[in-house]
């Protein structure tokens, strides 16, 4: 079922529109101006669109959704003989028209064609959002993460059980998306798990479901993530964290391949790939009697672990640059530049939140650097005495206790102050005195961390 919204003036054809896709299983509204055809825009899949509407004409809908993440195609109505302006339509964006009068055989025929292709659109997008995620873990120059790539691609065509090893934020989730896509069951489900956030009962009806009345507030039977999963992968996420009782179920469903419902004693066949994952001591914790012996030697068939970000030195800035571009792009705008000083701080910064910690700083850069990324852009924890360092001087005796490249920012912060003391403030008469554009010297102001009552 998909949500068609049909922008008409007119009621009849309006409602002979709205009954004719309902009659085809799909959720319509009918409005009756282009500014509510707006309104709906987000939450629509397609667009029924006449060109001569009161408030907003068909035109100005179709020059409004130009650009828009997201948009609904756009099928637009035109009076029999009019094909000038259907033309100029498909011109400014509209994917297909239909002519009035129309007949029920093509109404549903242009629908059809239409949805289709907007399934493959979508599909395209997370295809290459999942790429995108994929080689992620991949980028950079470490030889360790160029050996797990080759490990990921030699035991993803098996069945085997693939235990991932790692810190937080290590791209665990991204490895097992890996083997995935790899694999012959890439096309069937992946569904990720993560076990730390529900416990006991609760965990166990997430994965294998229950039946109705099996503990209280089952209110109806519900299948579990183990169903969900069926043909393709079931990635356990901090798999440490399972209680004995679910242990011993996922030891049962790994040596039988089944299970039951919680509630139900009808056994069902489990169809599925598993891979596990935990940032966790396994053998510690089975010689602390928390963690199965049998069951730890069940899932380490294939063991691959991730090194921490602060072991790969020499990824962290292809990894940033290629975080930078990812969230720029989402984001619309054009990535900033990193500067050599931030560069140096990145690289000196320990990581312990890993990829995912270094993806959090860059977005949080995209979103309130400008051009250029400065170490006033970066988390104070990234920079802390260096950047209270640097501001810290006030005169040009101060940069004799500085680094080299502390003290060169020091120096140019110095000067960019001194000249917007001498001009009051004026940007463009401060530009002027130091020989550069406004433009350049709004974004060195902004890199530096100058504030307004600073000058």
């Amino acid at each position: 079922m998909s949500r068609i919204v049909i922008a008409d003036d007119d009621p009849g054809i309006g409602r002979i529109l709205r009954d004719r896709l309902k009659e085809l299983g799909h959720e319509v509204e009918h409005v009756l101006d282009g500014v509510e055809a707006l309104r709906l825009a987000d939450s629509t899949d397609l667009l029924l669109l006449d060109l001569e509407m009161p408030r907003m004409d068909g035109f100005a809908v179709l020059d409004s959704l130009q650009g828009q993440a997201g948009a609904p195609l756009v099928i637009v109505i035109t009076a029999h003989g009019d094909m000038s302006k259907a033309v100029r339509a498909m011109r400014a964006g509209a994917y297909d028209f239909i002519a009035k009068p129309f007949d029920a055989a093509t109404i549903q025929l242009v629908v059809r064609r239409a949805l289709e292709t907007r399934g493959l659109k979508t599909q395209v997008h997370h295809l290459r959002r999942e790429i995108g995620r994929k080689h992620l873990w991949m980028r950079g120059n470490d030889p360790g993460m160029a050996r797990i790539a080759e490990t990921v691609e030699r035991v993803a065509p098996s069945t085997a059980t693939v235990l991932l090893l790692g810190e937080t934020g290590t791209g665990k989730e991204v490895v097992a998306r890996a083997v995935h896509q790899h694999s012959t069951r890439r096309d069937q489900p992946f569904v990720a798990v993560n076990c730390a956030v529900l416990k006991g009962e609760l965990l166990e009806s997430e994965l294998f479901g229950h039946e109705k009345g099996a503990f209280t507030g089952a209110d109806r039977t519900r299948p579990g993530r183990v169903e969900a999963a069926r043909g393709g992968t079931l990635f356990l996420d901090e798999i440490g964290e399972l209680s004995p009782a679910v242990q011993a179920k996922l030891l049962r469903l790994l040596q039988e391949r089944e299970y039951e419902r919680l509630g139900s004693d009808r056994t069902q066949r489990a169809d599925i790939r598993l891979v596990a994952a935990t940032h966790q001591d396994l053998p510690a914790a089975i010689r602390a009697g928390s963690f199965r012996e049998d069951l730890y030697y069940r899932l380490k068939v294939i063991t691959i672990k991730i090194p921490p970000l602060r072991e790969r030195g020499g990824d962290i800035l292809p990894l940033a640059q290629w975080l930078l571009d990812q969230h720029a792009a989402e984001s619309g705008r054009a990535a900033p530049q990193l500067t050599p000083e931030v560069e140096q701080a990145l690289q000196r910064y320990a990581w312990p939140g890993n990829v995912r910690e270094l993806s959090n700083v860059m977005e949080r850069c995209v979103l309130l650097a400008g051009d250029v990324v400065g170490l006033y852009d970066l988390p104070e924890e990234l920079t802390g005495a260096e950047a209270n360092q640097v501001t810290a001087v006030t005169d040009t005796a101060g940069l004799y206790t500085l680094r080299y490249n502390e003290a060169v920012t020091a120096a140019r912060r110095l000067i960019v102050m001194h000249a917007l003391e001498q001009t009051g403030g004026h940007q463009t008469r401060a530009a002027e005195r130091l020989g550069v554009t406004q433009p350049y010297l709004s974004r060195i102001i902004k890199q530096l961390g100058i504030r307004r009552d600073e000058s």
